[in-house]
């Protein structure tokens, strides 16, 4: 693995999220080097996170909402994590639970923790 370490502070973070999202892009294929890659980094962020920014009770559409609004991203942009836009927009309605597809997803292409998917 290439100089993959605990993440301290909070350009250690963003960098760190800058490579998740660079490898999330190339969908990498379970059991690759760029598979565990990913999943050593969203791990790595996540104790980051819990560390810094103790969990309260967690609504998962809220933590979506939030990860698209630090990202700029628009429900378009979201279809690869739900399947399509109308699947988007029941999650986020309340309309229907995500999935665990969607969970895995979320997770590894944005960053976003399990707890906060799974509340």
């Amino acid at each position: 693995m290439d100089n993959i370490h605990l993440v301290r502070t909070a350009k250690e973070y963003d960098a760190t999220m800058g490579r998740i999202l660079a490898l999330a892009k190339t969908n990498p294929r379970e059991n690759t080097p760029e598979y565990e890659r990913l999943t050593i980094l969203s791990l790595l962020i996540e104790e980051y996170d819990r560390k810094h920014y103790p969990a309260v009770e967690a609504d998962p559409v809220e933590a979506i909402k939030f990860r698209m609004e630090q990202q700029g991203l628009r429900p378009v942009d979201m279809k690869e994590y739900f399947g399509s836009t109308g699947r988007f927009y029941d999650v986020i309605n309340k309309k229907r639970n995500l999935s665990m597809a969607m969970i895995r997803k979320l997770h590894s292409g944005l960053g976003l923790t399990y707890e906060s998917l799974l509340a």
